[in-house]
């Protein structure tokens, strides 16, 4: 019998069309969480985050910031704030061609992996309307039921890599058989670590290691509502009132169980 393969997606620029780690400003200074000005230092981190990419110095910069930002936050109402603003935030920014990539793995009997940079508060619920397998993503400290503002462990570069290779032994996946999928040169540990890596949307530094890889580069630029796309269930209201926009500092868990498990059980 053949092994199983997987597609590792990264999820911001790949498979929205922004930061998933700053896609809550708006809803969390509603929620009491964050002020007006650090909603706009998180909005103008994005501008700079989706019109310049993703290097070292700005993925450390904006990592320091998140955390310091989130450090006392109690994670039950991060986590409710998420829940019932979620649709409304990320529906409409999902990229088309993602989704029908997605389909496409699906349908060739391969898992869908997320593996991103954010925390699994914002990633795993992406992950769910996705039909995602499992997801690898950043993982707070958590204190007493809030964060601390220390970092458990960081999917970042390298470690995106690692954790593929961990989930390849795991589950008996055959890289040389996988796909991955990125936008950012901070994931070509990533992109290395599979038989088909793909260059999406790719920064300028990325671009120019696909080409001398030879590695296909897809542009994303349909964003799309999800609803369009795959059947979702109806928004929660609870927060209805709050109102939609763009900053979440990151918190998570290295991997979600799979949709497959949770199915099985």
């Amino acid at each position: 019998m053949s092994r199983p393969t997987a597609a590792f997606f990264d999820l911001d620029k790949t498979i929205i069309a922004k930061s998933s780690t700053l896609a809550f400003s708006k809803p969390f200074q509603a929620g009491g969480l964050i002020s007006r000005r650090a909603m706009l230092r998180s909005t103008y981190a994005q501008f700079v985050y989706l019109v310049g990419g993703a290097d070292h110095d700005q993925m450390e910069k904006m990592r320091a910031f998140m955390s310091a930002l989130c450090a006392g936050w109690d994670v039950a109402t991060v986590r409710e704030i998420v829940a019932d603003t979620l649709h409304n935030i990320v529906d409409p920014i999902v990229y088309d061609e993602a989704v029908s990539l997605i389909e496409e793995h699906h349908r060739a009997g391969r898992d869908v992996v997320i593996v991103s940079t954010s925390g699994s508060e914002v990633v795993e619920p992406i992950g769910e309307m996705l039909g995602a397998d499992r997801v690898v993503a950043t993982r707070m400290e958590i204190v007493d039921g809030k964060y601390s503002g220390d970092i458990e462990y960081y999917a970042y570069a390298e470690e995106k890599a690692r954790a593929i290779e961990d989930l390849a032994e795991l589950v008996g996946y055959d890289l040389d058989e996988c796909y991955a999928y990125s936008d950012s040169v901070t994931d070509v540990h990533m992109l290395r670590a599979v038989g088909h890596p793909h260059a999406v949307n790719p920064d300028r530094e990325l671009r120019k290691a696909a080409m001398a890889e030879g590695w296909p580069v897809l542009v994303f630029d349909k964003p799309v509502a999800l609803r369009s796309r795959v059947p979702l269930p109806p928004a929660r209201q609870t927060l209805a009132a709050l109102a939609v926009g763009g900053a979440m500092a990151a918190g998570g868990v290295l991997w979600v169980n799979s949709r497959k498990r949770r199915n099985e059980a």
